[in-house]
């Protein structure tokens, strides 16, 4: 095999789960230097107008050129170029296709990632976002009224429209992914929308995770721990299972983010202070469970890239 080789990772999730947000958080880790993002979704085949008439969704596989999309990543796990469609979610259309480069990491967030066999196998990593369903409308309706021009009356259509088709193809992707994300709020916090949520990572044994014994706290008398990792099940097979609370002290994270950086070989050093950090509006935020997950995400790229 060849070693210089891209490192894939997908991410996959129903629309507005947080998909650009991790994303972007990896890319900043890295370096954009060294990293290609690119979102699947550009691959419709219809425009706003198109779907309409025909009646059917953008999350549905008809409605997706799904093999060229394949094809596409595998273009770009053999270091090839690719000639990219652009679908521009603010006026329904399509802007002209652009011309992508893989680097040393591609980052492919969407939909349909893991649609196929052969395009899961295309992924180095593979992580399936599925944030608690009310957290994840609430985070649609703010992102598609803010960035996209929507009405609050078209996002809860919308939002009706898509219950069957993400039942049938989006949700079922879930069972693919190495990893499954989920952000949650903390019990009596209706509100909260980030800084403060939970976060439960189930961790499948398909790529290796690290041991994060050291860094649980087993102290006698605390009743509320803020890092957890236990073994579980999921869809009927063996995981593990960590637990990180919004409240979590500074400390604690920025001792685990501190530990996992130690173990990012080949990234330059760089300040936890810039990990986490996402945009709720105009105003920048920070979310510790966001960034030991994208650290996390970090960890599981550098280590693929040393097995390719």
């Amino acid at each position: 095999m060849n070693r210089s080789r891209p490192i894939l990772l997908g991410i996959v999730g129903d629309s507005a789960s947080g998909k650009t947000t991790i994303s972007a958080g990896i890319e900043k880790i890295l370096g954009p230097e060294r990293v290609t993002n690119l979102c699947s979704d550009d691959y419709h085949k219809y425009n706003r107008e198109e779907r309409k008439v025909k009646n059917i969704s953008a999350l549905h596989p008809d409605c997706n050129h799904i093999d060229i999309m394949e094809h596409n990543f595998y273009q770009l796990r053999r270091g090839e170029a690719i000639l990219k469609p652009v679908y521009n979610h603010t006026t329904g259309d399509f802007d002209p296709p652009v011309y992508i480069k893989p680097k040393e990491f591609v980052i492919v967030e969407g939909l349909l990632g893991f649609y196929n066999q052969k395009m899961r196998d295309a992924f180095d990593v593979k992580i399936y976002l599925d944030p608690q369903e009310e957290l994840r409308v609430d985070w649609k309706y703010k992102r598609d009224t803010v960035k996209r021009g929507y009405t609050k009356e078209e996002v809860r259509q919308s939002l009706e429209r898509r219950v069957e088709v993400s039942a049938n193809f989006i949700r079922p992707q879930r069972r693919y992914a190495d990893i499954v994300c989920n952000f949650y709020r903390p019990q009596g916090s209706g509100e909260e929308t980030g800084t403060n949520l939970n976060t439960e990572l189930i961790l499948r044994p398909t790529i290796p995770h690290p041991d994060f014994a050291e860094f649980i706290d087993h102290r006698p008398g605390v009743k509320e721990k803020c890092l957890t990792i236990t073994l579980g099940r999921d869809d009927g097979l063996p995981v593990d299972i960590l637990q990180i609370t919004g409240t979590i002290k500074p400390v604690t994270a920025e001792t685990l983010m501190d530990i996992i950086m130690d173990h990012l070989n080949g990234v330059e050093p760089l300040s936890t202070d810039s990990v986490g950090a996402y945009m709720e509006g105009t105003e920048e935020k920070r979310s510790y469970p966001l960034g030991i997950t994208q650290l996390l995400t970090c960890y599981h790229l550098l280590n693929a890239k040393m097995r390719a």
